[in-house]
């Protein structure tokens, strides 16, 4: 018989970012070690060391996003929209008389 082990180190919560997947203990979301995995090329260890997290943590992360893959990116891609907005926003702004 088999005994089903569960590590539970992903949680959610309306009021910790927004709602969006994130390691106990942290506010680091599941989509911010994707980001730092996909768009910097880091290994776990890296990520590890990035976010000063222990392995497990950064594994579960990737596990999360790995089974949520399609809801994770798209969180990815709202948030580089919105960076990319808010950027848009500061230098169309740089001729104000507020900027100064």
């Amino acid at each position: 018989m088999n005994t089903i082990q569960s590590i539970n180190q992903i949680a959610t919560n309306p009021d910790v970012r927004n709602g969006r997947p994130f390691i106990i203990g942290t506010t680091i979301t599941v989509a911010d070690i994707a980001i730092v995995k996909i768009y910097h090329g880091q290994d776990a260890d890296g990520i590890a060391s990035w976010y000063g997290l222990n392995l497990p943590q950064v594994y579960s992360a990737l596990a999360y996003y790995y089974e949520h893959k399609s809801e994770i990116d798209d969180q990815i891609r709202a948030q580089i929209r919105k960076a990319e907005a808010m950027k848009n926003e500061r230098f169309g702004n740089e001729g104000s008389l507020l900027s100064r």
